[in-house]
């Protein structure tokens, strides 16, 4: 005989599952079976187990080793738990019919896969208690706890973790053991509350007073659970550590008691992972919305900016909107482009998680379609273009305005000062009693004046042309300008009109004067066309002048040195003028002649000559040092030109090198998915960090405007060009990191291994002969075909690649006709909005929905139903016992109410819930 608690690991298990289990027990069950408590403890939950089965046969038993000793009753227990009927017992009442019969039983429990080792017969029929207890204790295993299953953990695991699931939210429950985890009590009470909460107030137990406990908890199921008490409270208090089969036994007895809840809990669970993807998804879309309308109201603000062409009224308010202009290409517009790029990578991967849930696909609400946002992001950059364009030529023009406004307030001051007096002075009647001489020489003097006055008539015409340039310009102080010309023209003719009266008056009385000194007459006409030449060449010298490169201002200095080459000869010219002047002097003195003030015929002295004269000679060397200054502007200007150029010219190739590259690396495959994506987002932080030279650009950009340079012959490249070639760059290798992505959540989420992708990949890229990165719709039924795709009959078949030359063949030789009505299906999945073109990613999509499974509308359905208890409808009530709290409010929020022949109040419709879930087609 052996001894059942020395050898009890090796006695009571079977092979398989059941004996991997039992071996890991081996440590306390050895030691631990010897402790008299334990066995106390065994006898009484063994003994109660076994009578809550034989009562449903009408008998019980009450010694455990006595009355199984004959085998009947053993016989009997095994029909009950398995419902499958044993051979007929034999009813002597000799050893050999005990034996027999014990045999029978044993014989019955081995079919069930259970390998007894070391347990026979004549122990049993000999009354031994340990193997007894070791018998029955295989029979629960068998019978009640191996079939356990929870979360992929089955037997005692199972029961474990069923154990912790329920009574988690329970303050002083802490199972981790099947021993002294429920020495308090509290355990059990919870593993009821949590099930029947109307049968216990949980909240009045003390985790001190552990037999209350346990007697409330025993008496509880046994009153109202059909539950026998198969426990001692005090038994349980008094030992170190609890016998682990017995409160095993009595635990699965509260399994099985509540299997019906653990139903509707694996319902509940469904309900509640369907939900939370739902939930996730509406987030997504939440968010997307925001950021959509956020996006698309700050495109309407700025476009009303942008088109807005209305000019200011000066430099410097122009200037400040090129500033904000700057402002907006370098810090507003970058954010928005990173957003809008943003936004298109978080549509696309919504849609990927609403196809892998196998819910309907995304719609934004009106307006918010990525397509309205890039036609409102096209008519941005359209607002944009020109816009730049615009304000420097707007600086250009107010920069020449500036210029001719200033040059028309030098003439008509020049012309204003020189009118002075004038009109007082051509219509004074001094000739009214002058002699013959003063006659003589007021008519000089007249014509002095008129040779003046016409020697003027350019200037006059210079200020009305320059006024006329500035209304045609749209100068904003125009009517100033234009009341300041009308009133020097209105002048101009008046002294015209005045000077023939005077010349008329003073010819009537010229035919009574006859004497006149021809020196003075021959001074004032040479000295009047040079004092006029002189006040043109310090006019011109001071003249204002603007440049835009280095080849006018080479102009100036050419035509300032012919000036200056003039010089010597206007020189000879002032001695002569002065040597008539001397002559006179000469003359009076000679004959004695008192000369009464200064030349009759001029009020041009040799004095004012001389001082005009050595103004010239000083203007000329000032002249000489501001074209020199302009020419050394013109020249660092020319530098920023190349500056710019040698950065822009490097910089151009290599954007429009690395987007040749990424549309290399989207259609290559090497490696996995996971390797490509660490290559791609390496291959984006060596493009991040190319951004210092962009910036470097922007501020020599910055320079070349602000030294107003309006052109670079170094260059094709201009800043707009390379910022546009720059922000496709950025997005353009965001979305392609976007696509492996999606192309990971896909795999994951379908169980596409890498050998399927990588024979999607080579076929896709086989047939997208382009490389445009999608297939046109002949493309794609011959990727199809090349994957063993069946068009005609929906289904794939493995046949090899085809080539297009095979695959036109085929066309050909089936009339052209393979399976079009299905082949429209499918391109109405993989291309809704009929572009004629598929993506790489629906086309995953496309062949991973073919061959894999997804929670249905139908399994949602059956899930509420089972939480309905199989009505048609669900109460609120019902929903917040069964799913947590924010899941269960967020499903009555939704619910619409039920109406159907069999309604209650309250009553909700679960099942149009479902069907919203997943879209009618589902059903």
């Amino acid at each position: 005989m052996v001894d059942y608690h020395g050898a009890n690991n090796q006695s009571l298990y079977s092979a398989g599952e059941q004996q991997t289990y039992m071996e890991q027990e081996n440590d306390w069950d050895r030691d631990l079976l010897l402790d008299p408590a334990w066995e106390k403890q065994q006898r009484k939950t063994f003994t109660a187990w076994c009578n809550s089965h034989l009562r449903k046969a009408g008998t019980q038993i009450e010694n455990i080793e006595e009355d199984f000793r004959d085998g009947l009753k053993l016989m009997l227990l095994l029909e009950v738990i398995s419902g499958e009927r044993l051979p007929k017992p034999e009813r002597g009442k000799m050893r050999v019919h005990k034996i027999n019969n014990v045999n029978k039983a044993l014989d019955f429990i081995a079919s069930k896969g259970v390998k007894l080792v070391s347990i026979g017969a004549e122990e049993i029929v000999d009354g031994n208690a340990k193997m007894t207890l070791g018998m029955i204790w295989t029979i629960i295993l068998r019978f009640a706890i191996q079939d356990i299953s929870v979360e992929e953990t089955s037997a005692k695991e199972g029961l474990l973790l069923w154990c912790q699931r329920k009574t988690a939210p329970y303050k002083n429950v802490n199972v981790q053991n099947f021993h002294i985890s429920w020495k308090d009590g509290l355990a059990f009470n919870a593993l009821i509350h949590r099930h029947r909460p109307e049968l216990i107030d949980y909240d009045k137990l003390r985790k001190d007073d552990p037999v209350t406990n346990l007697n409330n908890a025993f008496e509880v199921a046994e009153r109202y659970l059909d539950i026998p008490k198969m426990l001692d409270a005090e038994d349980i208090v008094g030992t170190l550590r609890p016998d682990e089969k017995a409160i095993m036994t009595y635990v699965s007895c509260f399994y099985h008691a509540f299997s019906g809840a653990q139903k509707a809990e694996t319902a509940a669970n469904r309900i509640c992972k369907v939900l939370a993807v739902n939930q996730e998804n509406e987030h997504l879309m939440e968010d997307y919305e925001k950021l959509a309308s956020d996006l698309l109201e700050w495109i309407r603000r700025t476009i009303p900016w942008l088109e807005n062409r209305a000019p200011e009224k000066t430099m410097t308010e122009m200037q400040q909107k090129l500033e904000d202009f700057r402002d907006y290409r370098r810090v507003h517009k970058p954010p928005k482009v990173q957003e809008k790029c943003q936004l298109e990578i978080n549509f696309n991967t919504l849609q990927t998680k609403l196809r892998l849930s196998n819910r309907p696909a995304f719609m934004p609400s009106e307006g918010r379609m990525v397509s309205d946002i890039n036609g409102a992001w096209h008519k941005l950059e359209g607002a944009e273009k020109g816009y730049e364009e615009w304000l420097l030529n707007e600086i250009r023009r107010l920069e020449r305005l500036d210029h001719l406004a200033e040059k028309f307030r030098q003439k008509a001051a020049i012309h204003e000062s020189w009118t002075d007096g004038k009109e007082t002075m051509l219509t004074q009647k001094d000739y009214e009693t002058a002699t013959l001489s003063e006659i003589k020489a007021l008519l000089k003097k007249h014509e002095a004046f008129e040779s003046d006055l016409a020697a003027h008539q350019d200037r006059v015409e210079q200020i009305a042309a320059i006024a006329q340039e500035l209304n045609e310009l749209d100068y904003y102080d125009s009517p100033s300008v234009n009341a300041r010309c009308q009133k020097i023209c209105e002048q101009w003719d008046a002294l015209g009109s005045l000077t023939q009266n005077r010349r008329e008056s003073l010819e009537r009385t010229e035919k009574q004067l006859e004497s006149i000194d021809e020196l003075y007459l021959e001074y004032a006409k040479r000295a009047a066309p040079f004092n006029n030449w002189m006040e043109g060449a310090m006019e011109d010298l001071q003249d204002m002048f603007i440049v835009h490169n280095i080849e006018e201002i080479q102009g100036l200095i050419t035509a300032h040195d012919q000036f200056k080459s003039t010089l010597p000869e206007a020189n000879k010219e002032r001695e002569a003028i002065q040597a008539i002047q001397a002559e006179v002097q000469k003359i009076a003195q000679y004959n004695g002649i008192k000369l009464a003030g200064n030349n009759p015929y001029t009020t041009i002295t040799p004095q004012s000559i001389d001082k005009k004269w050595e103004k010239v000679q000083q203007l000329v060397p000032q002249r000489d040092q501001a074209l020199q200054e302009e020419l050394a502007r013109q020249q660092s200007n020319d530098h920023l030109r190349r500056q710019f150029a040698n950065q822009a010219n490097m910089i151009g190739p290599w954007i429009q090198n690395k987007m040749e590259e990424i549309g290399r690396i989207s259609i290559e495959m090497n490696g996995t998915l996971e390797d490509q994506l660490t290559h791609l987002r390496q291959y984006e932080q060596s493009i991040i960090e190319y951004k210092p030279n962009i910036d470097q650009l922007e501020g020599d950009h910055q320079l070349i405007q602000e030294a107003l340079i309006f052109d670079n012959k170094y260059t094709s490249y201009t800043m707009e060009h390379l910022r546009v070639g720059w922000e496709q760059l950025l997005t353009t290798i965001a979305r392609t990191i976007n696509e492996i992505e999606n192309q990971i959540l896909t795999r994951d989420a379908k169980g596409i291994s890498q050998e399927q992708l990588h024979e999607y990949r080579t076929s896709f890229n086989h047939f997208d002969k382009d490389h445009s990165g999608v297939l046109q719709a002949e493309e794609f039924k011959a990727c199809l075909i090349s994957l063993g795709y069946d068009v005609e009959n929906n289904k794939q078949k493995r046949t090899g690649i085809m080539d297009s030359d095979d695959f036109r063949a085929l066309l050909i030789s089936t009339g052209n006709s393979l399976g079009d009505a299905e082949f429209a299906r499918i391109m109405g999945i993989v291309d809704p909005n009929n572009s004629g073109a598929v993506t790489f990613q629906a086309f995953i999509d496309f062949m991973s929905r073919e061959t894999t499974d997804t929670d249905t509308a139908d399994q949602v359905i059956a899930s509420f139903k089972i939480l309905a208890g199989d009505k048609n409808y669900i109460t609120a009530e019902e929903l917040r016992r069964e799913l947590p709290p924010d899941q269960a409010e967020y499903c009555i929020a939704r619910m619409a109410p039920y109406t159907g022949p069999d309604a209650v109040p309250g009553a909700l419709d679960y099942m149009s819930f479902s069907t919203a879930l997943y879209g009618e087609s589902d059903l």
